[in-house]
C-alpha cells in the first residue's frame, strides 16, 4: 500500500494486510468515532467497566487510513472475476484515501482507473486476473521468471530495469538486422558452365543482388549487455543474462540460403557464442553466489522454459548444476563415496559437471580453505573436457600438502588418477619441483592458494623423513624427461638436501656446511646405494639402508646420494644439458661433495671435456650475474670455490678456476672484495702448491695485483 499520511491532531489506526489469506476483504479495520461533543465532555472523565477492570482515560475521532478502493467503507464496491469494459456500479467513485490496487498508488493518480479495455476502478483482491495484473506492474519485466513480489529486492529491481532497457534498444537493433543490406550490383564474373562475358548472366546477377544480413550490430549491443551484467551484483546479474538468453534465442535468419559472414556476423554462429558465454556465467554464478533455494530453482525452471532454435540445442541442459545439498555430491565431499558413482532403482548415476562448473566448485572450496573436499571432488567428478579437467587434478598434490599430508601428495605427483594415462609429474615444470621439495623439506606451505605465491609461508605438518624426501625426489626426476634434463631440478635437488628443516617465513631454506665425512663411510654409502638408483629408475620400490642413513649422519648420506645421481645422469645425458654452473654452485659450501663429483667425473674424459666447456660457457655468458652472486656469497666462499678447481689434480678441471680469477681480475673495481680473495689464496699456500706453470703464475699474479690493492 502506498505511503501513509499523518497529522498531528490524528491518531494511528490498524491496517490489516491487504494481501493476509486470513483476512475478510478488508485492508482497514476502522473505529467508531464518538461524537465529537461527547468527546470533550468525557475528555476528563474516567469511564471504568468493573466487570472487565477496563478504564478508558481518552478517546479521539479515528482518522480514516489509505486503503485499496475495494475496502472503502464510503462507497460500496462491486467484485466481479475480470471486467474491464467500463466501470461497475459505482467502482469509479472513490474518497481521498482510495488506492489503486493495480498500480499501487491514490486512485485520482492511476491514469488507467476508468480507460476502457483497463479499468483499474473494478480491481480488487480476490480476482487471480487482477492479482497477475499487479504482480506484473509491480515486478515488470521480472514477472516472467515467475517471482513472488516477497523475492523481488533492489537488485532484482535494478537488474529488471536493466533489462528492459535492453530489450527496448535490441528490438531496434534487430529490425535494421532484418532489413538487410542490399548491395549495388557490380560487373563480376561469370561461375556458370556457360561462361558469360561479365554482367550478362542473370544467375550470378541474382546473386549478387541478394540481400545480406548481418548480424554483427545484434551481436555487439548484446555483448556490451553482458559486460554491463559481469559488473553488476549477483542477482541483477543473472537476471540480465537469462532475460538476455531468451531474446536472443527468439532471433530468426531471414536469408534464403547460408550466408557465410563470419563469427559475429552470421546469425547461426554468432547467438551460439553468446549463449555458450551467458551460460557459461550462470554456471558459475549458480555455484558460487548464495541464491535463495526458491529463486535458485526459478533462474533453472526459467532458462528450461526458453525454446532453443535448432542450432542452439546444444545448451539445452547447460543449467542443470545441481545444487550443493545433492546427495551424490554430499556423499563425495564428506568421503563417503570415492568413485562418484551411486545406482538409484537400479540405474547408475555419475557425478558429472561441466568444466566452468567444476571450476566454480574448486574455486569456493579452495576459498573456504576445504581442501580435503577438494581432493575428494577432483578425484570422483567426470567431465566433457579432458584436458581441463587434468589440470585442475594436477594441483591435488598442493592440496595434500596444504592440509600437511605430504605423503600423499608425493605419491600422487606419481602416480596418476583414474582416467588419466599419464602422473602429475609428467607436467610439472623446475620451478613447481623446487617448491614442492621445499614443502616436502620442511612441512611448510606457501599461505596463499597457488604453490607459485610469493607470499609467505607456513607451517602445516610434519615435513617427509630424509629417506622419503630422496626417494620420492628421484622418482619425480627419473619419470619425467623433461626434469631429468633440467640442470634447474638437479641444483634445486641438491640444494634442498644442503639445507635445513627449518624454513624463513619468506621461504627461504636455510643452507647447512655440512663437515666432510670419512672416507670409509663416502665408499659405503655410494657402494651401498649403486644399484639402488637403477631399481628407482625401473620405479621398484626400494628402501634405503638404515645403517647408512642413520641420524648420525643422514644429510652426508643424502648428499653422497645426490652426487652418484648427478654422475649417472651425466654419464648417459650430458649432450642434452644446457649448463652446470648452477648445479655446482647448489652444493653451497659443502665443497667436499663437489669435489666427490668432479672427481668421478675425471675417469671419463668426454664426460669431463663435456662438463668443463658447459661450466665455462656459462660463466663466460654470465659474468654480471656471477660477480653480483659472489658479492653476496663473500670473499670466503669465492676462495674455496676457486681453491676447489686450482688445486683439482685434472689440468682441465684448473682451467674453471683460472677463466674465473681472470673474470675477478678484469672487474677489480666491482670487487672490492679482491684483497680479502688474495688473502685467502696466500693463506691456503698456493703459491707453493705444484698447480703446474700456467696456473703457478696466473695465481701469482693475481696475489700480487691484490697485495697492491
Amino acid at each position: 500500500m502506498g505511503p501513509l499520511k499523518s497529522e498531528e491532531e490524528q491518531s494511528v489506526i490498524l491496517i490489516s494486510d491487504d494481501e493476509a489469506e486470513n483476512t475478510h476483504g478488508s485492508s482497514v479495520l476502522l473505529v467508531d468515532p464518538q461524537e465529537k461533543s461527547v468527546l470533550e465532555e468525557k475528555r476528563s472523565e474516567e469511564v471504568v467497566d468493573e466487570e472487565c477492570e477496563l478504564i478508558v482515560t481518552f478517546s479521539k475521532q479515528a482518522y480514516v487510513m489509505p486503503h485499496a478502493r475495494y475496502d472503502c467503507t464510503i462507497h460500496p464496491f462491486e467484485r466481479t472475476e475480470c471486467d474491464t469494459c467500463s466501470p461497475l456500479g459505482k467502482n469509479a467513485d472513490i474518497c481521498n484515501q482510495c488506492y489503486c490496487y493495480v498500480c499501487d498508488k491514490l486512485a485520482s493518480e492511476c491514469q488507467n482507473w476508468t480507460t476502457l479495455s483497463l479499468c483499474h476502478c473494478n480491481a480488487h483482491n480476490k480476482s487471480k486476473f487482477w492479482k497477475d495484473k499487479r504482480d506484473f506492474a509491480l515486478a515488470g519485466v521480472l514477472v516472467m521468471f515467475n517471482l513472488e513480489l516477497t523475492d523481488i529486492d533492489a537488485d532484482l529491481r535494478h537488474g529488471g530495469s536493466l533489462l528492459i532497457k535492453f530489450i527496448q534498444d535490441l528490438s531496434v537493433e534487430y529490425s535494421k538486422y532484418l532489413v538487410g543490406e542490399r548491395t549495388p550490383p557490380t560487373q563480376q564474373e561469370c561461375f556458370c558452365l556457360t561462361k558469360l562475358p561479365p554482367g550478362q548472366c542473370n544467375i550470378c546477377r541474382s546473386r549478387n543482388m541478394e540481400v545480406v544480413y548481418r548480424y554483427s550490430g545484434v551481436f555487439a549491443l548484446v555483448t556490451n549487455f553482458l559486460d554491463q551484467a559481469e559488473k553488476e551484483s549477483p542477482k541483477a546479474a543473472a537476471v540480465m543474462f537469462l532475460g538476455a538468453a531468451k531474446e536472443i534465442t527468439l532471433h530468426k535468419d531471414p536469408a534464403l540460403s547460408w550466408q557465410n559472414l563470419g563469427q559475429i556476423g552470421s546469425l547461426k554462429i554468432a547467438v551460439p557464442c553468446l549463449l555458450q558465454r551467458i551460460t557459461t556465467q550462470l554456471q558459475r554464478m549458480l555455484v558460487l553466489c548464495d541464491f535463495p533455494k526458491s529463486l535458485y530453482e526459478k533462474f533453472i525452471l526459467f532458462f528450461q522454459s526458453i525454446s532453443l532454435p535448432c542450432h542452439c540445442f546444444g545448451f539445452s541442459n547447460s543449467l542443470n548444476v545441481v545444487p550443493w545439498d545433492h546427495v551424490l555430491l554430499t556423499t563425495v565431499l564428506k568421503g563417503q563415496n570415492i568413485t562418484g558413482q551411486r545406482t538409484q532403482k537400479g540405474r547408475k548415476m555419475f557425478l558429472w559437471e561441466a568444466f566452468p562448473v567444476i571450476e566454480a566448485r574448486v574455486e569456493k572450496l579452495v576459498d573456504q580453505n576445504n581442501y580435503k573436499e577438494v581432493v575428494r571432488y577432483l578425484k570422483a567428478v567426470k567431465c566433457n573436457d579432458s584436458r581441463g579437467l587434468r589440470h585442475l587434478q594436477d594441483k591435488i598434490p598442493f592440496y595434500f600438502c596444504k592440509i600437511g599430508d605430504f605423503l600423499n601428495a608425493a605419491c600422487s605427483l606419481l602416480y596418476p588418477i583414474s582416467g588419466l594415462t599419464c602422473c602429475t609429474a609428467c607436467r610439472i615444470t623446475p620451478l613447481q619441483f623446487e617448491v614442492y621439495l621445499k614443502m616436502f623439506r620442511t612441512g611448510s606451505v606457501p599461505a596463499g592458494k597457488d604453490m607459485l605465491d610469493s607470499g609467505p609461508w607456513v607451517t602445516a605438518g610434519p615435513p617427509l623423513k630424509d629417506a622419503a624426501l630422496i626417494k620420492h625426489a628421484l622418482k619425480l626426476l627419473y619419470c619425467s624427461v623433461s626434469l631429468y634434463r633440467n640442470p634447474k631440478c638437479w641444483s634445486s635437488f641438491i640444494m634442498v638436501l644442503g639445507s635445513s628443516s627449518l624454513l624463513e617465513r619468506s621461504g627461504h631454506l636455510h643452507p647447512l656446511s655440512l663437515k666432510e665425512p670419512p672416507l670409509d663411510f663416502q665408499k659405503r654409502v655410494l657402494a651401498a646405494t649403486g644399484g639402488l638408483l637403477e631399481e628407482l629408475k625401473a620405479k621398484i620400490n626400494v628402501s634405503l639402508p638404515s645403517a647408512i642413513f642413520s641420524p648420525h649422519l643422514q644429510h652426508e648420506a643424502c648428499l653422497i646420494l645426490a652426487v652418484q645421481a648427478v654422475q649417472q645422469m651425466l654419464f648417459c645425458d650430458l649432450p642434452y644439458l644446457n649448463s652446470f654452473l648452477e648445479i655446482a654452485l647448489a652444493f653451497g659450501n659443502n665443497f667436499w661433495a663437489l669435489r666427490l663429483l668432479l672427481e668421478h667425473l675425471s675417469y671419463e674424459e668426454n664426460i669431463l671435456q663435456g662438463t668443463v666447456n658447459l661450466i665455462l660457457r656459462d660463466l663466460d655468458c654470465q659474468k654480471a650475474t656471477i660477480l653480483k652472486l659472489w658479492q653476496n656469497l663473500g670473499p670466503q666462499y669465492v676462495g674455496e670455490f676457486l681453491c676447489l678447481f686450482l688445486t683439482c689434480r685434472h689440468k682441465k678441471m684448473q682451467s674453471i678456476g683460472l677463466f674465473a680469477l681472470n673474470i675477478i681480475t678484469e672487474n677489480l673495481h666491482k670487487c672490492p672484495w679482491a684483497k680479502h680473495l688474495g688473502n685467502i689464496f696466500d693463506n691456503a699456500g698456493l703459491k707453493h702448491l705444484p698447480l703446474g706453470t700456467t696456473a703457478h703464475h696466473e695465481v701469482s699474479k693475481f696475489i700480487n695485483i691484490c697485495e697492491k690493492l
